[in-house]
């Protein structure tokens, strides 16, 4: 017998509360502890795209407001850039099911980087996030949280180094460079992509994969030709897995312990810094 979306709710809740707690829940609630991501009197715009993992940290936030140490506000807040119609009543339909009271506001943002050639998806990306800082804003808000897990970060380490020549790293939080008293934040920061996969099965959850437009034509977002970057990252770090089952987990603590002493040259606030200028000092 089919469940009402009451029972599906609750046994949904009853999962993050429970089976997943330790996965889940606790992870999340550990890097807003270790990153001071809420603070006393924060309004927190949580934004949804309608994936498995802004879907879930919605639902985590929920959890978290009902311990409610720290008194915040929250606000669900979905951007509609252009999705095509199924794609947005999946969207509307997955949060009436699971009791998130979204508010969506529309843009234009998939028409405008239609005919962009070089790098649509990091200007959409950009667009996009532009977008939720500015609506954010508008309607109280001083932060935007966004669904990034842990497994983002490690991906992201790994490809700025072997495709932009950098070390760097995805940040808990920074402040908004031009919306100012803006921060983004990411609750999801410690919580594991397998373990997030686990709890929408185990709930027989879907959820859109990929909410592009264009994903048919986008080479970036075609899985099956394996052109996407980030796909090769996770294959190469599950190689590695293989003989490393720590690599994860070092490749995470590398930007944690960066020593300076031994590092050619370095950025900081945009000033570049080279081991010689401190060398025979």
């Amino acid at each position: 017998m089919e469940m009402t979306e009451q029972e599906l709710n609750r046994k949904v809740e009853k999962s993050i509360q429970k089976k997943f707690r330790k996965e889940l829940f606790s992870k999340f609630a550990k890097a807003i502890r270790t990153y001071e991501l809420i603070k006393e009197g924060d309004c927190i715009a949580v934004c949804i795209s309608g994936g498995k993992d802004s879907m879930l940290m919605a639902k985590l936030f929920q959890e978290i407001k009902r311990h409610n140490k720290i008194a915040f506000e929250v606000k669900f807040l979905v951007m509609d850039p252009g999705y095509h119609s199924a794609n947005r009543k999946m969207i509307e339909e997955n949060a009436r099911k699971l009791k998130i009271p979204i508010t969506i506001f529309e843009s234009d943002i998939f028409e405008s980087v239609y005919h962009v050639e070089k790098s649509p998806c990091y200007l959409c990306a950009r667009m996009r996030r532009g977008h939720l800082y500015h609506y954010a804003q508008e309607i109280g808000c001083n932060k935007i949280a966004l669904g990034h897990h842990y497994d983002d970060v490690i991906e992201t380490i790994l490809m700025g180094m072997l495709y932009g020549g950098q070390v760097q790293t995805m940040m808990p939080k920074l402040h908004s460079v031009n919306f100012e008293g803006m921060e983004l934040i990411r609750p999801m920061y410690l919580v594991r992509e397998e373990d997030i996969k686990a709890w929408r099965d185990y709930n027989q959850l879907h959820f859109l994969q990929c909410a592009c437009k264009f994903t048919d034509t986008c080479a970036s977002c075609n899985k099956e030709e394996n052109q996407s970057k980030r796909l090769e990252i996770k294959e190469l770090i599950q190689t590695l897995k293989k003989t490393n089952p720590f690599v994860e987990s070092n490749i995470f603590k590398s930007v944690e312990n960066v020593n300076l002493d031994t590092v050619v040259s370095y950025k900081q606030k945009g000033e570049k810094h080279h081991f010689l200028d401190m060398y025979d000092g």
